[in-house]
């Protein structure tokens, strides 16, 4: 039995490499640079309009909609997907195996991603559809309107298996283990007792619908950003001197590593490259697929409306809180220690917290790790319901409890490295409908502008 696990996990472990070391950052990328071609790079026209529409629409009690969700508990619930515990650990993981350039690259994928996530939202709102007097909408619902006949029914049907794997099942298992090794870490409490608070705590929330989940994430999600954002500021003027090197180890390490690096970790451009794309595509999700199923169903006057909002969970996912992770790990110094992901971060907190440092990190990744918890349930409840009816909603918030409550206990490498597999399985269908389905968004985008002729 251990034979046949070892090779399953080789075999898993030879599908992330392909996907996520070349694959996926070619086709992602690539189609960011499609439609930021393609839509007259609407993230820097639009860019403006996206601040004003996030903060305009700010509200810890948003307007309640019967059928859908207002833009920003849309948004909200978005960017708790989007932020979670890879923007401490996956922020590091990069630096630490691919440089500090990496973060250069980290950056130019988001910039890109933000067309293409904006894509997903004027696609998800065109083809959104009601059922038992709830909007619904999401990558399945698209796929299936730009391919007809079969091969959509295939499409759609292979997206929901490996969302509903990736991120209902297995996802929430690494994030509720973020949890508990976390809070074990700083308290000294057992996983086991953490596991059960935060599935008890989800199961009530998941059972409340969309609606008690986007009344959760409109509150939980700017406030704990703001914790976030107040706590690396406070350490990055500790470091003055350190945050302009930091910049500038970035800029250079991005084209020339070596010099920064010194050789000592052999990190080249292409590694540099490889590892700052991958992380950042990973944490912002833009092309994966799953933040449509957020911004299909939130009540605005045109599909454009939710892809400019759209643009900015990616934006304050990397040029935000991955970026402020970065530099808090650049600026202390604790690079070229041997740690990475959540451990270098850690040290990272705790050279400039000390003690604190701990509960820090504890906190931060209970909020990241919680309210991705809750919107990557939300994602696969969608595509449940679209496959096995209404009546598997419920056998599925149990399976999703139970998988968090092993999960905070239990940490299984081939678990978290399916996770990574499914999670990149589920982009090639997405990628698909977007780029087929390209002349619509252009389409809706041409007629967007020239009611906003402004701009």
């Amino acid at each position: 039995m251990d034979a046949v696990m070892v090779t399953i996990d080789s075999a898993v472990k030879l599908v992330n490499k392909f996907l996520w070391d070349y694959a996926l950052i070619f086709l992602l990328v690539g189609t960011g640079v499609f439609f930021s071609l393609r839509l007259g790079f609407v993230q820097i026209r639009r860019f403006g309009t996206g601040m004003k529409k996030m903060f305009g629409g700010f509200s810890l009690h948003g307007k309640n909609h019967k059928d859908g969700l207002s833009s920003f508990q849309a948004l909200t619930t978005a960017i708790a997907a989007q932020v979670g515990t890879g923007n401490i650990a996956g922020a590091a993981t990069a630096i630490a195996s691919g440089g500090p350039g990496a973060i250069f690259w980290m950056w130019l994928s988001a910039f890109f991603g933000m067309a293409t996530i904006y894509a997903e939202a004027i696609l998800a709102q065109k083809t959104r559809e009601t059922k038992d007097g709830q909007l619904v909408g999401g990558p399945v619902y698209y796929i299936r309107y730009i391919f007809k006949g079969g091969f959509g029914k295939f499409l759609a049907g292979f997206f929901s298996v490996a969302i509903i794997l990736a991120l209902g099942f297995m996802g929430n298992m690494v994030q509720s283990n973020s949890i508990g090794v976390s809070f074990a870490n700083a308290f000294g409490v057992p996983a086991w007792t953490v596991g059960i608070c935060v599935a008890l705590v989800a199961g009530v929330i998941f059972l409340g619908g969309v609606q008690r989940i986007a009344r959760v994430t409109e509150k939980v999600v700017p406030l704990m950003a703001l914790f976030y954002i107040v706590g690396c500021a406070i350490i990055l003027f500790m470091n003055g001197s350190g945050v302009v090197q930091a910049f500038h180890d970035i800029f250079v390490g991005a084209f020339n590593p070596q010099a920064v690096m010194g050789g000592a970790l052999g990190v080249g451009v292409q590694q540099a490259m490889r590892y700052g794309v991958a992380r950042g595509l990973f944490s912002n999700e833009a092309g994966m697929g799953s933040t449509p199923h957020a911004h299909a169903i939130a009540k605005v006057d045109h599909p454009a409306d939710q892809g400019i909002i759209a643009m900015m969970g990616v934006f304050l996912d990397t040029f935000i809180i991955l970026t402020l992770t970065a530099l808090v790990i650049l600026s202390t110094g604790v690079l070229g220690t041997g740690l990475t992901g959540s451990e270098l971060a850690q040290v990272a907190f705790d050279s400039a917290f000390g003690s604190f440092g701990k509960i820090f990190i504890a906190i931060c990744m209970l909020f990241f790790a919680f309210t991705t918890i809750i919107g990557w349930y939300f994602f696969g409840e969608v595509n449940v319901k679209e496959m096995f009816g209404k009546k598997a909603v419920r056998v599925y918030a149990v399976l999703v409890i139970l998988f968090v409550l092993v999960g905070a206990n239990l940490k299984v490498d081939l678990v978290w490295n399916m996770s990574d597999m499914f999670n990149g399985l589920m982009v090639l269908p997405n990628l698909i409908a977007l780029l087929a389905g390209s002349g619509i968004v252009a389409g809706l985008h041409k007629e967007y502008q020239k009611k906003h002729k402004k701009h």
